[in-house]
């Protein structure tokens, strides 16, 4: 080697992967969707038999194997309509009247319970509430704004508990949850409807007051609480901040992230946040593709564009350890909805009710290459990539300075005990090694695709 020229075996290979698996890093919780009420009014437009394919095509051994699930507590933009639990008696801080909506009966619940069904593993579900009841609600009348009135900060943390009581009524298990769904997002974009603001110091005594101790003490055990719920650039001020104002950081076990500001906040600031709190973990919640209201068509069938940015959305977020990645909506319609702000977008699987068919789009089976072949429990181990004027030492912040193009592959140590590469190879086709121990394997990576590979691992190999 001179300088940062690496040597290439008989210049055979454009890219050498070298695995390091004595080199760990985070373990993989999971990869899966969303299901809200518009996927299962879609869900619910198909067929009996093309329902139990479009399940089976997401949760099943023959299908991508998604292990986790994000249902909303209420409505959301992507609902038919607007609705909250408990919006009546006004002020009942007893929440007297907390019970199902039709839409959990009819859509979500039947949903969750079919991939649980249908799936080998279990199911984690995410929940998250984007409004309260309007009688909890103070409207700031300079700015139109929504915050929580601390009157009802207990309600509020109890009204959280009681969704999780109401799903496990129904078989289904609330692994994680979030005091608020992109508390700082409304700000950015000036969105006023089923949002409220949440500055870091309410944000901060609500934790450690209501919060943290109410889902601690939930009939629903073990329930993890997931801080920020929304963009990276809103870490310093929706977590970072929390530890100014008091304790209510040690009842965050986690950190939720969406994935819309990832191209204009560099993931150092996730690496950050990780080194400074060891005991916490970061998970990606929440994608989808064509949310910007200039992004057009909005449903853009067989766009291998948009498969590509999850891919390098995924590649980039698992090289900064977070331990899993969840989509947006499971499945839209030809529109991209229905949605009842008209807030339309994309989705992996498009459903035709009219033809009674639903499309496979590549960003479906972008999902396929992480949620396949890297299970629950794998963990991510270090590869040095050789190729010309890279240094196979840098460290990963260091790497950011050579552009996000180089998280071009990651690769994890499964609990199967075998090693799975994936790589996405954005440019022409190319000859490339992986190397793991004495061990050489020759491939070909066709241009602007993406490969898994799967190799056994041996421990005396090394």
């Amino acid at each position: 080697m001179n300088g940062n020229q690496l040597y290439f075996t008989d210049n055979l290979y454009d890219i050498v992967l070298e695995l390091q698996p004595e080199r760990v890093y985070q373990k993989i919780e999971g990869f899966g969707g969303a299901v809200t009420d518009s996927v299962g009014v879609n869900w619910k437009s198909l067929s009996p038999t093309l329902q139990r394919y479009l399940i089976n095509s997401y949760c099943s051994e023959d299908g991508l194997e998604y292990n986790m699930i994000r249902v909303p507590n209420g409505s959301t933009d992507f609902s038919p309509r607007p609705y909250v639990y408990n919006e009546y008696p006004v002020n009942d801080t007893k929440l007297t009247n907390f019970s199902s909506a039709p839409e959990d009966i009819l859509y979500k619940v039947p949903i969750i319970q079919a991939c649980m069904k249908a799936s080998k593993s279990e199911i984690k579900v995410i929940t998250s509430t984007w409004a309260p009841p309007n009688w909890m609600l103070i409207k700031d009348k300079p700015s139109g704004f929504s915050f929580l009135n601390e009157d009802f900060y207990q309600t509020y943390a109890n009204y959280q508990c009681k969704f999780a009581e109401l799903y496990n009524q129904h078989g289904i298990k609330i692994w994680g949850l979030s005091a608020a769904n992109e508390p700082l997002m409304s700000l950015q974009i000036n969105l006023k409807r089923e949002t409220m603001i949440w500055p870091s110091p309410k944000m901060a005594k609500f934790l450690e007051q209501n919060l943290g101790p109410t889902i601690r003490n939930c009939s629903v055990k073990n329930i993890q609480i997931l801080g920020v719920e929304d963009q990276r650039y809103a870490i310093p001020l929706m977590f970072d901040q929390l530890t100014e104002y008091s304790d209510a950081i040690k009842y965050i076990d986690g950190i939720a992230l969406h994935y819309y500001g990832d191209k204009t906040t560099p993931p150092s600031i996730v690496a950050k946040t990780l080194k400074n709190y060891p005991d916490k973990f970061v998970i990606s919640t929440e994608a989808c593709t064509a949310f910007k209201a200039t992004e057009n068509p909005k449903v853009d069938l067989g766009s291998w564009k948009r498969g590509k940015r999850y891919i390098e959305d995924i590649l980039e977020v698992l090289n900064y350890n977070y331990i899993g990645w969840i989509d947006w909506n499971i499945c839209l319609n030809k529109e991209g909805g229905p949605t009842w702000t008209k807030n339309y977008v994309d989705s992996p699987i498009i459903v035709d009710a009219e033809n009674q068919e639903f499309l496979k789009q590549p960003m479906f089976y972008a999902m396929g290459h992480f949620s396949k072949f890297i299970p629950r429990g794998s963990k991510r181990i270090r590869v040095v990539k050789k190729v010309p004027e890279i240094d196979p030492d840098l460290d990963l912040q260091d790497i950011e300075a050579l552009g996000q193009k180089y998280f071009d592959h990651v690769a994890f140590l499964t609990p199967q005990r075998t090693i799975v590469i994936v790589f996405h190879n954005e440019g022409p086709t190319k000859s490339a090694a992986i190397q793991l121990g004495a061990q050489q394997i020759s491939i070909e990576l066709d241009a602007e695709s993406i490969s898994t590979i799967e190799i056994p691992y041996d421990d005396q190999i090394n």
